[in-house]
């Protein structure tokens, strides 16, 4: 069936919603009617309401979301232009941040802050009451109720989760290639420590996530900035560059929906940047604290996955997606598994064994994958909600990251605009940014801000962007 000028139906009834979205009559993240309710509006069938939804999925102004229908993901009106790729000096450094992160720390403990430098889920959204419920059962199951050592490589139970869900992308480990840890941060903090000696030069992606920064200068090595793509991360070509000028003797890249940047390296750059190091016996340490935190329909893989000869060190952890506060970490260090177990032997002999146990438990019965079913879907859904208000109360000059997962969005203002004394001017409106000067070791992203998207969305979350974005405003 065609209208009066030949046009098909659906593609009448998509060009109406099209229109409706780039009026702001639909906003992204509102639910679309139902395909059976939008039949019965218009008189079609089903499969012609289904085409209308199909035609405006593929130009990516709404998707499908299981069980919930369709909603309204992009109105290119609105959304703030794209962040470019990073060009940093290549040039390595050792330059202090310390003062600005130490100042940004002190506020995450500030009561009534709305903490949009924080890279974890609020605590709305996790499930409380069951991880309560784990660590009880944990302290019964447990010999003297968990006041023993815990093996040196960690709780057998919770390697083998780990193991387990390794296989949705690829990495096939066993419970004996993890150790488990404190925390992610102390996962790498050991990598580190294995693969390097001060005055080392290891190569990371820039913007870069600035505990590294902060572990790395303590430790005395030096930091080389790779450009960065805000959509795929470092080139393999970049890094085969940069191989060739300097001695580098390992990496770090956050490959899977990074902090602050929020890319996630398509596959065929994880493969091509695993075989490269490989080549030149660089190890490659990776940070997959993010991988579980996707949108699309299934996780991505890791560089871990296409390691054949154990030089990647594969980070984890579940303070990004579960209990920050557990400091439940991991790592499978491939060939380097002797040297982080002896370092965690000498600096901390063993990890927390209730905690361990109660993650592991969790995991097991299938409590985590239903949370981050739901996780994943709130996070989404956030995400364009923040997009559409960074779009409204913003200048209209303001770029900003597209993250296809995680909790963050990185954006860039005028040149001219200064993010530290931003943050300090919405720190007394009780609102916290991370300035972007603290994801480098160059005099570099100072008109540049990482924000959260890992709370419910409310009108006090608006109000914070619209008061956030009128900052920013009054400062041009």
């Amino acid at each position: 069936m065609k209208t009066d000028k030949g046009t098909h139906i659906y593609m009448a009834i998509a060009d109406d919603i099209e229109q409706r979205i780039l009026n702001n009559v639909l906003r992204i993240g509102e639910k679309l009617p139902s395909v059976r309710n939008l039949s019965k509006m218009h008189d079609v069938s089903m499969s012609t309401t289904l085409q209308a939804y199909y035609l405006l999925e593929g130009k990516g102004l709404i998707e499908a979301r299981p069980q919930s229908g369709y909603f309204v993901r992009f109105n290119p009106s609105r959304f703030p232009r794209k962040v470019e790729k990073s060009n940093p000096r290549p040039v390595a450094k050792a330059k202090s941040v310390e003062a600005i992160i130490s100042e940004v720390y002190d506020d995450f403990t500030m009561q009534g802050m709305m903490r949009l430098s924080l890279s974890v889920p609020d605590p709305e959204l996790l499930p409380l009451a069951r991880l309560n419920k784990a660590m009880v059962q944990a302290m019964r199951e447990l010999p003297a109720n968990g006041t023993s050592y815990e093996s040196i490589q960690g709780n057998s139970s919770l390697r083998r989760q780990i193991a387990k869900t390794s296989i949705q992308w690829g990495g096939h480990l066993q419970p004996e290639d993890i150790i488990t840890t404190a925390g992610c941060m102390n996962a790498i903090s050991y990598s580190l420590l294995a693969l390097t000696k001060p005055g080392d030069t290891i190569a990371v992606e820039s913007p870069v996530y600035f505990g590294m920064l902060r572990f790395a200068q303590s430790i005395g090595l030096k930091v080389l900035e790779l450009p960065t793509d805000p959509d795929t991360g470092v080139d393999p070509d970049d890094l085969k560059k940069a191989l060739s000028k300097h001695n580098i003797k390992a990496c770090f890249f956050v490959t899977n929906f990074s902090n602050p940047l929020g890319y996630c390296m398509p596959d065929e750059a994880k493969e091509a940047t695993v075989k490269l190091l490989s080549r030149h016996g660089i190890p490659l340490i990776e940070d997959d604290l993010y991988g579980d935190v996707y949108f699309g329909k299934q996780r991505p893989k890791s560089c871990k996955s296409f390691d054949e000869e154990g030089n990647v060190l594969w980070c984890g952890s579940i303070s990004k997606t579960l209990a920050p506060g557990f400091r439940v970490g991991w790592v499978a260090p491939g060939k380097y598994f002797e040297k982080v177990k002896r370092l965690k032997l000498y600096n901390s002999i063993t990890s927390a064994t209730p905690q361990q146990t109660a993650i592991a438990n969790f995991m097991a019965e299938g409590s985590y994958e239903r949370h981050m079913r739901k996780l994943r879907q709130t996070l989404h859904s956030n995400s364009l909600q923040f997009a559409r208000a960074i779009g409204e109360y913003f200048p209209d000059n303001v770029k900003m990251s597209n993250p296809k997962g995680g909790f963050i969005f990185w954006l860039e203002l005028d040149k001219n605009i200064d993010t530290y004394a931003v943050y300090r001017e919405a720190a007394l409106q009780k609102i916290s940014i991370a300035p972007g000067s603290m994801f480098t070791l160059q005099e570099r992203y100072s008109n540049c801000m990482r924000i959260s998207y890992g709370m419910p969305w409310n009108d006090k979350v608006d109000n914070a962007l619209k008061t956030l974005g009128g900052i920013v405003k009054g400062m041009m």
